[in-house]
C-alpha cells in the first residue's frame, strides 16, 4: 500500500475526489496518510479532519524563508514514510530542496495543456489568447513552475460564450478524473520516465 500526502491551500476539491476514489477502489494500492495546508482556514483541511485524516496546518510566517518552511514539510513527509506527494491547489512554489528530497515523487495538476499557459490564471490566459481547446495536465514536479514531465492530459473545448468561471468548471470536471488516473498509474508501477517523457510499461 503506497502512502500518499496531499498539500493544499483551498477548497481541496481534487483532494476530496482522490480520497473518494481511493475509498471506492478507483485508485488501488494507495492511502492518504497526511494532508498539509499553508492556510489555516482551508476548506480542504477541514474536510480532511472530518474524514479522520492526519491534517496539519503549517504557518509559513513561523519560518524565516521558503526553504526552512519546506524543510519542515519534508520532515513531516519523511516521518510518515510518504511514497507520493500530491499537490492539489497548493499555492506555493516549492523549493529545490523539496524537489530533490522527493525526486519524481511529487505530482501536480494544472488547468491547461502544458506547456501552454503555465503559472497563475491559466483559464484566463487561454480565453485571452483565443485558443479553441485547452484542458488540464498532471505532471511530475521539478524545479521550474509547471514544467516537469507530463503524465496525463485531458482536452476541453473552449466555447464562444465561455467565461473564466464556466471554462474553469468544465476543466475541473476533467481534473477530478485525470488526477486519480495518474495516481493509480504511479502507485501501481505502470509508468516510467524516459528523459522528460512518461511512458507506459508493457504488460
Amino acid at each position: 500500500m503506497k502512502r500518499l500526502a496531499v498539500l493544499l491551500s483551498g477548497r481541496g476539491s481534487n483532494f476530496i475526489k482522490i480520497y473518494e476514489n481511493i475509498k471506492s477502489g478507483v485508485i488501488k494500492n494507495a492511502e492518504i496518510v497526511l494532508v498539509i495546508s499553508n492556510k489555516q482556514d482551508a476548506p480542504g483541511l477541514a474536510y480532511a479532519r472530518q474524514a479522520g485524516l492526519n491534517a496539519i496546518y503549517l504557518n509559513p510566517k513561523d519560518y524565516p524563508d521558503r526553504e526552512e518552511y519546506d524543510r519542515a514539510i519534508v520532515d513531516l513527509l519523511k516521518r510518515e514514510k510518504i511514497d507520493l506527494v500530491c499537490l492539489a491547489g497548493y499555492m506555493r512554489i516549492i523549493t529545490k530542496f523539496f524537489v530533490e528530497s522527493f525526486p519524481n515523487r511529487i505530482i501536480n495538476i494544472h488547468p491547461s495543456l502544458l506547456p501552454a499557459f503555465p503559472g497563475l490564471d491559466a483559464q484566463k490566459q487561454a480565453l485571452e489568447y483565443g485558443v479553441k481547446y485547452t484542458g488540464c495536465t498532471v505532471h511530475f514536479v521539478d524545479e521550474k513552475v509547471d514544467h516537469g514531465a507530463i503524465i496525463l492530459q485531458e482536452v476541453v473545448e473552449v466555447l464562444d460564450d465561455d467565461s473564466v468561471e464556466t471554462l474553469s468548471a468544465r476543466i475541473l470536471q476533467k481534473e477530478h478524473i485525470v488526477y486519480s488516473k495518474a495516481i493509480d498509474l504511479i502507485v501501481n508501477d505502470k509508468i516510467y520516465i524516459d528523459g522528460r517523457t512518461v511512458k507506459f510499461k508493457k504488460v
